[in-house]
């Protein structure tokens, strides 16, 4: 595999925080939200980096390529075209499932693979799947999870290292990640970062999180801890990453407290040199391309089709799970039913949070954050997101609208038209409202 071109050490570009990224002294590159910016539509703020050489990077979340589904061709598209827009030596995305199509469920979040021989099978086709159809090199992060499948076959060592040799894909390893495991899932980061090919590294994430009752939580909204510095220091006495990155997502903190951040990733990733990682001989392991110089995808040695009965497997556990996380359907069999119900939970608030930030007119029409926050956990338990987070708002609101909420009669109208004004409709008329009441109640 041929050395990857060299990044830097970069910080997430977010709306937020888009002055001080552009006042950031040595900032090598950033990375956006792919789903966030419209190629024909650049943010001034990203169009001013590029100008001045700083590197962008797309960074996917929603493609969803170990779902059990093949790859959306317009989501795969629409990440093609950010890449192109913005110059982008590859994109990026998740070794996760966010949704599934029967029952059609959106989950609003990277969700966990199980690490078995149908789940790897069916990721590796979607990779190459969506290998074939971007202009650019790919590279897939590994995940924090909260739980950890039952019947599990490989190590995260393994599937990664199958990945990679039957695929070609690069690795973008998240040392925040790595920690989040250990403390939920029991799992060694050391362990991890010896048994996969750092050869194939694109890059490196590191981000902050917070233990709550045992459980690690993933925020991007905390400073990065010092154990994950390590871990990145760990990373970095194996091999010299081309390039690490760091992610805040919210909770933004003053410009000076983020420059310091970047100074001491940069520090530990400029103590000491590791020696660098040998290319796989030509036409043994993995051939991917180098970013920046050759725009090939790369192929493994797998190119068989992956049976629809393993498909079918793979997605029966994952809308069982998936179901039980948002539809309060059983817990499956096997998982840790405690840890399931924090994850539910966390889904749910994140859910209430995105649409706040979407539709900020929503909690200010239901008389403040609190109010807003209990109605919609309440509109949660009994209505499963199954299209983005925008849709959700729209049908949150409805969903007020037809129990004649709010109370408050003025609140009400002006829901009636914040709801009218983006669905493009008129508001179900009170008959209508009573049957949809009804049917409900007979369900």
């Amino acid at each position: 595999m041929k050395p990857m071109a060299h990044l830097g050490v970069g910080i997430g570009w977010r709306p937020e925080i888009a002055d001080a990224v552009e006042r950031l002294s040595g900032l090598d590159w950033v990375e956006v939200v792919a789903e966030n910016v419209c190629p024909g539509h650049l943010p001034e703020s990203l169009l001013r980096l590029r100008e001045r050489g700083t590197r962008v990077v797309p960074h996917g979340v929603s493609l969803g390529l170990g779902g059990a589904d093949r790859p959306d061709p317009a989501k795969l598209a629409a990440l093609g075209e950010r890449a192109v827009a913005l110059g982008a030596p590859l994109v990026t995305e998740h070794i996760a499932f966010v949704r599934t199509s029967s029952p059609v469920l959106e989950a609003g979040h990277l969700l966990p693979v199980p690490r078995t021989r149908d789940a790897l099978d069916v990721l590796c086709e979607n990779v190459r799947i969506a290998q074939d159809a971007l202009p650019v090199p790919l590279a897939l992060e590994n995940i924090a999870a909260l739980f950890s499948w039952p019947g599990e076959e490989l190590t995260e060592g393994q599937f990664l290292t199958e990945l990679v040799e039957r695929t070609g894909v690069r690795l973008l390893i998240d040392v925040a990640n790595l920690h989040t495991n250990r403390v939920n899932r029991g799992e060694d980061p050391a362990a991890v970062l010896d048994a996969i090919p750092l050869e194939a590294l694109a890059y490196v994430h590191v981000a902050g999180g917070i233990e709550r009752n045992g459980v690690w939580h993933d925020t991007h909204a905390h400073p990065v801890p010092p154990v994950v510095l390590d871990l990145l220091a760990e990373l970095r006495s194996r091999v010299e990453p081309a390039g690490v990155l760091l992610e805040r997502d919210d909770d933004f903190p003053p410009e000076a407290e983020l420059a310091g951040e970047l100074a001491a990733i940069r520090a530990v990733v400029t103590a000491g040199r590791a020696a660098p990682v040998e290319a796989a001989p030509a036409g043994s392991g993995p051939a991917g391309a180098d970013p920046g110089t050759d725009p090939g995808t790369g192929t493994g040695t797998d190119p068989g089709t992956v049976e629809e009965s393993v498909r079918t497997r793979v997605a029966l556990g994952q809308a069982a799970l998936l179901s039980a996380l948002v539809a309060g359907t059983p817990v499956p069999e096997g998982f840790d039913r405690r840890r399931i119900r924090v994850q539910a939970r966390a889904l749910a608030a994140k859910r209430a949070d995105v649409v706040a930030k979407l539709a900020p007119e929503l909690p200010v029409i239901l008389g403040g954050p609190d109010p807003y926050r209990e109605a919609f956990l309440s509109y949660a338990k009994s209505r499963p997101m199954t299209s983005g987070y925008r849709r959700d708002a729209l049908d949150f609101a409805e969903d007020l609208l037809i129990r004649d909420l709010p109370a408050d009669p003025a609140a009400r109208r002006r829901l009636t038209t914040w709801w009218r004004d983006r669905a493009g409709a008129r508001p179900p008329r009170r008959i209508v409202r009573w049957a949809r009441t009804l049917v409900g109640r007979a369900a």
